[in-house]
């Protein structure tokens, strides 16, 4: 009985000094990034992260107009998984902040500057973040020119940064919001292509 006791005081003490040191990590990294305002970062980053979803509602909607115009089925298809990903994002990242509970960083240190209208809401992870690599990634998988893949991982690079210096995310928030957003978009596509693949199969996504 007591060495099970103490084996689990030992990995409740390994577990919280790994905790601590992430987010030890997680400050010192956000700190250089918050700090150094100027009127330029604040405009442009500000201009990206408030359009996040506005695009992301937009560019499916536009995919599926253009879809219905054309009389092209592909094009309304593309806007049915892309739309289709970006709300799924939407529920994991939001199910997620609920569980995580993370407190943003401005609430927690009072030397981050706050630069957004946040007045509260949860940090991990960042929601724009996972709705601007969602709708990137969603594009890249389907129209592979790089006049639309840099532009839109430009974009999404651009909010994920965004939300650090506006002080309401830390580094890991927005990794883990790239991640559940790309991954999303990469089901949504993968599960298209099946679905093309036994209803269209001359006409499957590649």
């Amino acid at each position: 009985m007591t060495k099970y006791l103490t084996l689990s005081f030992l990995l409740f003490f390994c577990l919280s000094n790994t905790a601590l040191t992430a987010q030890n990590f997680d400050i010192n990294l956000l700190k250089p990034i918050n700090k150094n305002e100027t009127v330029f970062k604040n405009k442009y980053l500000e201009l990206n992260a408030s359009s996040v979803t506005a695009l992301s509602v937009g560019i499916p909607a536009s995919i599926a107009i253009a879809g219905l115009i054309n009389h092209d089925k592909k094009l309304q298809r593309d806007a049915l998984y892309m739309g289709g990903a970006f709300l799924v994002s939407g529920i994991i990242t939001q199910s997620t902040k609920r569980i995580v509970d993370r407190e943003r960083p401005f609430q927690k240190y009072s030397f981050i500057v706050l630069r957004d209208d946040e007045s509260g809401g949860l940090s991990f992870p960042s929601g724009h973040t996972t709705s601007a690599f969602c709708t990137a990634t969603s594009i890249a998988l389907r129209y592979r020119k790089w006049y639309f893949v840099a532009p839109a991982y430009l974009f999404a690079a651009s909010v994920a940064w965004a939300r650090m210096y506006q002080g309401v995310h830390y580094p890991t928030d927005v990794l883990a919001g790239a991640v559940i957003g790309a991954g999303s978009a990469w089901l949504g596509w993968k599960m298209q292509k099946w679905v093309e693949g036994k209803k269209h199969p001359k006409t499957a996504t590649k």
